[in-house]
């Protein structure tokens, strides 16, 4: 049996333009996917641009990439909070599937 993780990953390459920049992008996903997450970051970075008087690359992509960070840990957080909600239901569904079943 061959281990797939050893198997070269085909990838896909394309040219995407954030904040004026053209950059060479290469991933596992589907150009589409790569050429969606190049549009979350441009839109991100020109709505920080759009309210910082002086243009400073760099500074507008370190709080583009610190909001998308945020967005990220707030989804993660949601979805944890979400699971414990999922297991504390399980556990009383399964607590009078049992109750129902010894009757």
């Amino acid at each position: 049996m061959r281990d797939k993780s050893m198997e070269p990953r085909s990838t896909t390459s394309v040219d995407v333009e954030i904040f004026g920049s053209v950059y060479h992008v290469r991933g596992e996903q589907d150009r589409e996917y790569l050429l969606k997450l190049a549009d979350i970051v441009n839109t991100k970075m020109r709505e920080i641009g759009d309210h910082m008087p002086v243009v400073d690359t760099g500074k507008i992509a370190i709080l583009a990439a610190l909001n998308l960070a945020d967005e990220l840990l707030q989804c993660n957080q949601q979805q944890e909070g979400e699971r414990v909600e999922i297991m504390e239901k399980v556990n009383e569904l399964t607590g009078e599937l049992s109750a129902a079943l010894e009757t």
